[in-house]
């Protein structure tokens, strides 16, 4: 049968400014493991803590611009209507320098986990 999800979670997010993070699907707001998906919203100038998590990434970028950083110091910036894919055990680190920051949706497979997304130096 299917299931409504009439709203999401709010859930926490790491970094040096707020972001909104809004799970739709997943381990909090659906019980689902096997993939989230959650609505983002960050401030120009938000950066969080590089990572290495254990699920891919597959990112949509709604409004905006979003920067995908690469441990050799490499980035993509992502626009809006564009969209990026990061496997898992990549280290990588996502961030939003341009002034208005960014809406957009990621989709984890599996379902993102604050125990498998392994921020580097936490």
């Amino acid at each position: 049968m299917p299931t409504l999800i009439a709203a999401p979670t709010v859930i926490e997010a790491a970094g040096n400014k707020p972001k909104l993070i809004e799970e739709f699907i997943g381990r909090v707001n659906s019980g689902t493991s096997d993939l989230s998906i959650a609505r983002m919203t960050s401030a120009g100038g938000w950066t969080e803590p590089a990572q290495t998590p254990e699920f891919a990434e597959y990112t949509l970028v709604l409004s905006g611009s979003l920067r995908v950083t690469s441990q050799d110091g490499s980035h993509i910036d992502v626009a809006a209507g564009q969209a990026i894919i990061v496997p898992a055990g990549e280290w990588v680190q996502y961030s939003t320098p341009a002034d208005g920051g960014a809406q957009y949706i990621a989709v984890c497979l599996p379902a993102f986990s604050p125990n498998t997304v392994h921020r580097v130096g936490s």
